[in-house]
Formats: structure tokens, sequence, C-alpha cells
């Protein structure tokens, strides 16, 4: 049986992430069953260089936004903030088959033997982002453990921004691995000539690898009795946060919300608190899901919501690539002023996610083979 260890964005990070957490969970999950006697899965409890001075009880350190109104929200949100990491860690410690050993730069290429590996899988999630981690030895398996030892799976480059400098470093790390799986189309033409030699495919996020009854052992019981709207915001956008409310009375729903708007409690129910369990919860039971996030959209597709997704500040690229694997364009929103999009043809949307999840499976079995 292979031994493998999945090296992604997860644990360590300035704020939690459901999707991050998520990602990993997913293909952890199906490493394990894709072909039990062939294959088994570890976390590598892994923080990468830029992540290295983050704590997350400490966040206001090291935030994108700087501003005033923002660190006041942040620090107005603590106490949630912390009750949150505390179900995190819990989530991580219950479902993720962890490595024995934390690693960083000073010891991964401990990592091998320590765990007792075979190979690796780096992925999911925008681990190729330079703008994010810049070129990460583990992201991009350049330690010397991995090299030859590593396949990407849904890896994505986000909004990355390459120059005259940064191509060639880029090309020759991507010759680091067996067999490439990226998330978004956007680099798949240029990765493949760059690695004429080696696999290189568009797969799923592996969250969409899970069929939505897959995830009901770990879903958490009805948050609310009340019918509700979710607001989950990665990031505060007022015209977001002006629709929400606007169809919240329309239609005489309350607003559960998800972001660190400390000062909507006065309006909203707030829900910051909430682990990935509550998380899950709160998108399959609510009537409507306005949010920016893109596992926000993954997970309202999943439990067949209706939904609309505003635009975000470096989300963008994949959300739109998501919503163009899914043929529902039309649930993007700007201003919140868009003409009301049709109703979502879930067993269109849910074939399509089939017939992909088959070619995705394929690719990580081939790549997992290949260790």
């Amino acid at each position: 049986m292979k031994r493998v260890a999945i090296v992604s964005y997860n644990i360590y990070c300035n704020f939690t992430n459901y999707g991050s957490a998520l990602q990993t969970y997913a293909l952890h999950q199906v490493i394990n069953h894709i072909a039990p006697q062939k294959y088994e899965s570890i976390v590598l409890d892994y923080c990468p260089d830029v992540h290295l001075d983050k704590d997350i009880l400490n966040p206001m350190k090291a935030m994108w936004d700087v501003d005033q109104e923002s660190l006041k929200m942040c620090e107005l949100s603590m106490p949630a903030i912390r009750i949150n990491n505390d179900k995190f860690n819990a989530f991580y410690k219950s479902h993720y088959d962890l490595s024995h050993d934390k690693y960083t730069y000073k010891n991964y290429n401990d990592s091998l033997s320590n765990e007792n590996l075979d190979g690796y899988v780096c992925g999911s999630d925008t681990i190729f982002c330079i703008e994010e981690f810049g070129f990460d030895n583990a992201y991009y398996a350049n330690y010397e453990v991995m090299q030859g030892r590593s396949v990407a799976y849904a890896a994505s480059f986000g909004d990355s921004r390459f120059d005259e400098k940064s191509y060639p470093k880029l090309n020759a790390l991507l010759k680091n691995f067996k067999a490439i799986g990226l998330r978004e189309n956007t680099f798949v033409d240029y990765v493949r000539e760059q690695t004429p030699e080696i696999p290189v495919e568009r797969v799923l996020d592996p969250t969409l690898l899970l069929s939505p009854n897959q995830y009901e052992p770990i879903i958490a019981e009805r948050q609310s009795e009340d019918k509700y709207i979710l607001l989950y915001a990665r990031r505060y956008n007022p015209k977001m946060e002006a629709y929400a409310e606007r169809l919240a009375q329309e239609k005489g729903w309350k607003i559960i919300e998800i972001s660190l708007r400390a000062t909507n409690a006065s309006r909203h129910r707030m829900f910051y608190d909430a682990g990935v369990e509550e998380f899950l919860s709160l998108v399959k039971h609510a009537e409507f899901v306005v949010t920016n996030s893109f596992h926000g959209v993954i997970f309202s597709v999943q439990f067949q919501r209706p939904f609309y997704v505003f635009s975000r500040e470096q989300a963008d690229t994949k959300i739109l690539e998501l919503l163009g694997l899914f043929g529902i364009q039309e649930r993007l929103r700007v201003t919140g002023k868009e003409p009301e999009a049709t109703p979502i043809d879930y067993d269109n949307v849910h074939q399509k996610i089939a017939e992909c999840r088959k070619h995705s499976l394929k690719y990580l079995e081939t790549a997992l083979d290949s260790l």
C-alpha cells in the first residue's frame, strides 16, 4: 500500500478558512477510499514560510486590510474568532490523520522517513499563487525528498501574474512533478507546453469529488428554525450586504451572517464562531445564499441552494471558471442590482459535475500509481 502525504494550505493561516479545511478533508477521504488496498493518506502538518509569523488568535498584526475600520471589526470579533479557532482545531484532530511531526523549511526533508511516505500530493487550493505564497518549496515539490515523488491535484495559480524573472523559475519548478492536475483552465495550455513529458489535466476541486450525501456524517444539526438567508463574506462588500438585506425584507426571512462585520449584530445573527460542521449545516438549510466565496458557491451547488456570488478582488478568476464549469455564469453579481437570474437547473449542473468527477478520479488514481 502506498502512503502519501497531502501538502496544502489548510491548518496555518491568518484566518480560518472553511474551504481550505474542507478541500483537504475531501481529498483525504477520496485518496483513502478510491482504492482502499492501494493507497492511504495523511495530512502533512506543514506551515508554509509566509505563515510562520501568523497567529490566528492575533490576526490584526498581519491583515491585508489595515484600515482602522477593518481593524476595529476584527477586534470586536475576537471572542468569535477564539471559539471558531477551537472548533477548527477539533475538526483537524477528529477528521485528519495528521503527520506525527510538524514541518517547516527547517525539517521538511525529514518528512519522508519520519512519516514512512512513498510520495506527496500537493494541493488543492491556491498553492501555486505567488502573490499568496511565493514559490513555496513544499507547494512546488522543491524539497529533495519530494522530487520524483510528487504529484499535484487541483493546484491553483489564483490570480498570479508572472513576469520575465518569475517565468523561468516557474518552468523549472513544474518539472518537479510526475503529474499535474490544475483546478482552473487558465494555465493548463502553458503548463503542458513547459512539461511535455508530464501529464497535465484540469480537475475538480476536491470538495466536488464527494457527493452531497458523503458530507452527511460531518454536517451539524440545523442551527436555526427560522427561514434565513446565509450571508457569507470572505471580504466586506456593502453592495452584497445591501442585496441580502433587500431580499430578506422582501421574503420575510432572517439573515445569518458569517463575517467579521461585528457591528451587524443588531440586524443579523452573526455566526463567525461556526465550526466546519456548522458551516455545512448553515449552507444546507439556507433558503438562499449570498456570498463572495469560491467554496461558498461549491457548497451552495452541492446542497442545491439558490445563490448569488459577488465579485471579489483576487477571487474572480476562480469563481468565473467555476460558474462556467457549472454553466451558471448568470449567478455572478457586481452591483446587486442586476436582473434576477432564472432558477438553477440543478439536475443539469450535477450531471456536469458527475462527468467531471469521473475524469478527475481517473486522473488522481493514475497520478497516484506513478508514485
